[in-house]
Formats: C-alpha cells, structure tokens, sequence
C-alpha cells in the first residue's frame, strides 16, 4: 500500500535536502508533492500513480508522495522541480499566472465536460502549450484534473453574477480567476490553499471557489453555509517534472514512469466523476444550503473576459476559437 507521507514541512524539507538518487546500492527516491489534503482526488491520483509506478520499477526507483502542501505550495513547488529537489508536482491554475497562453483555462464555461478536454488536450495542449513548458524548464508526463469549480459561501447562496457583489472571496493565484471574479461584482483575494480554512473560518474571507473535491478533501463545507454549483471553470493539472532532474534518470524509469502517468488519466476522470456526485449528498448531509445558479447569465457575464484574455496574450484568440470549435464535435 502506498502511504502518502504527512511531516511537518520543514522537517520534510530538511530530509530532502540531500535526496535525489538514493544510496549506490539502493532504489532511486522519487518526490511527489502536492497541496492536497488526503481523500482529496490529487492525493488519490498521486498515490494509485505511485503504487502502479513502484510495482513496475522494482528495486530501480521509489515514488514517495507528500500532501497537503508539506512541501511548500505550487509556487514553491515550481521552484523545487527546477532545483531537483522535489521530482513531480501537480500544478493547476497557478501556470496561467506564470505562463500567459495557460489562461485559456482559467476562461469561464470554456470546458464543457471531460471528453471535450480530451479533444483540448490533444489539439491544443500538447502540440501548442507543452512546448512553453518545455520553453521555461518544465516537462509535462500527463494532463490529470483538479475538476470542475464550485462557490461556497458564508453570506448568501450565489444564483446570479449580482449575488456576488461585495463578497470576499478567496482565489488561487491565477490572474484570470482574479479578474473573472471582479466582473462578477465580488471581491477577489488571492491566498495560498493551505491558509483557507482558517480564513473561512474567521471571517477573513466570506467564501471561496473550488472542485467539491477538494472542499470536502480540506473540510472546507464545515466553515461555510452555502455551496453554489456554478460550475464556472474546468481546472486541468499536469503531472509536472524539471527538465534537468527528468533527464538525469535512467531512460527504463523515465520510459515507466511517463507510461504510468498517462495511463492514469483514466483512473483520475472516473475518480472524479465519482467523487462529484459523492460529495455533492455529502455536503448537503452536513447541513450545507446547495443551489443550482442560472449559468446563462454568468456566461453572460464572461464575454468581456474572454475579449480581455484574447486581446492581452498573443495568440490567445486562435487558442479560444480552436477550443470552441472542439466543443462541438
């Protein structure tokens, strides 16, 4: 069984200081973090990828996986990966703040379901935005998911852009998700995930916006009184490594492990999927208001975002046609 492993941050970045190959005569220690909690689909995803990749490396390597944002946040994660001293992460929103083209999945309603992600992924992603990665010392094994998005608040339920007016409202640190919510009327506060509940919790933030996996995952439904299923973006995350630590292992476990990490796409959207409609009765059960909003008028309401993002990011508009034009096949 794979044991997703919980230390105190500092002393989890203590104890890898010094890794990246493990002994002569041992497996190589391969470092997988992320910002999830446990039961949440990233530590899900992450550990079934791990306990497949360990069964087929053997005694040539070992995947070691640490939640919860132990070893610092994406930002943080970022850097480790260029460093070599964390082997993945599983970024999501936070590329489209570091890498412009990615805010073509920060685009409200842009996403429609997952078999219309699949059509983005092969069309769009590998061939126009993995390159930019690639570009900036990063390489991508395989696109996974964080899902679909959801509000939770502790002031009204949301069915309209105007049910958002004033609200403060906690983002990732996406610059588009940012501006999206200021369309919307509501006042938008970029904090690390790992601060969240305790903002919710205090009344630092009215509310937040997220996949109901991870709401559930970090407890999220415990401090908020209404969960509104607005469904405004589809949030994609990338099995993401560095280059330079990347191309300094053996060839046979680079080969498993990009084998592995994309044959997992499959578990992750049934996992997904299962867990969306688990949680949805599990946070009403909680005592938790759920709504459905009227999605017209907040697609209504996106229009001058996707104008914005197609005039700011070069390229941006034929990416936003092409997604489209995917949406319907």
């Amino acid at each position: 069984m794979i044991r997703e492993w919980r230390l105190p941050a500092i002393v989890a970045t203590l104890l890898l200081a010094g890794c990246g190959g493990g002994t002569p005569d041992g497996p190589i220690e391969l470092v997988f973090g992320h910002v999830s909690a446990p039961g949440s689909l990233f530590a899900e995803s992450a550990g079934e990828f791990a306990r497949r990749a360990n069964e087929r490396l053997g005694d040539r390597a070992t995947v070691v996986v640490y939640g919860s944002s132990q070893l610092g946040n994406d930002e943080v994660l970022l850097q480790k990966l260029l460093l070599g001293s964390v082997d993945f992460a599983l970024p999501s929103s936070i590329l489209s703040s570091t890498i412009p083209e990615f805010g073509l999945f920060e685009m409200p309603y842009l996403i429609r379901d997952r078999a219309h992600m699949q059509r983005v992924e092969e069309e769009i992603f590998w061939p126009q935005l993995a390159p930019l990665m690639n570009a900036r010392g990063y390489g991508v094994l395989a696109v996974w998911e964080n899902g679909f998005r959801h509000v939770t608040t502790n002031v009204r339920p949301i069915n309209e852009p105007a049910d958002l007016d004033g609200i403060k409202l906690r983002t990732p640190r996406s610059i588009w998700r940012v501006r999206m919510f200021q369309a919307f009327g509501a006042n938008p506060t970029p904090m690390a995930f790992s601060e969240l509940f305790v903002a919710l919790q205090t009344g630092v933030m009215d509310g937040q916006e997220n996949p109901l996996t991870q709401i559930v995952a970090s407890r999220l439904h415990e401090v908020q009184a209404y969960l509104s299923l607005t469904q405004h973006v589809y949030t994609p995350a990338y099995v993401t490594v560095g280059l330079n630590r990347w191309n300094s292992l053996p060839e046979d476990v680079r080969t498993i492990l990009s084998d592995t990490a994309r044959e997992m796409q499959a578990f992750v959207y049934e996992t997904a999927e299962r867990m969306d409609a688990q949680f949805v009765e599990q946070i009403r059960a909680a005592g938790v208001a759920v709504n459905e909003p009227a999605y017209q008028s907040f697609e209504a309401a996106s229009t001058a975002i996707y104008d914005e993002y197609a005039a700011s990011v070069d390229g941006a508009r034929e990416l936003l046609d092409h997604a489209l034009r995917l949406a319907e096949d």
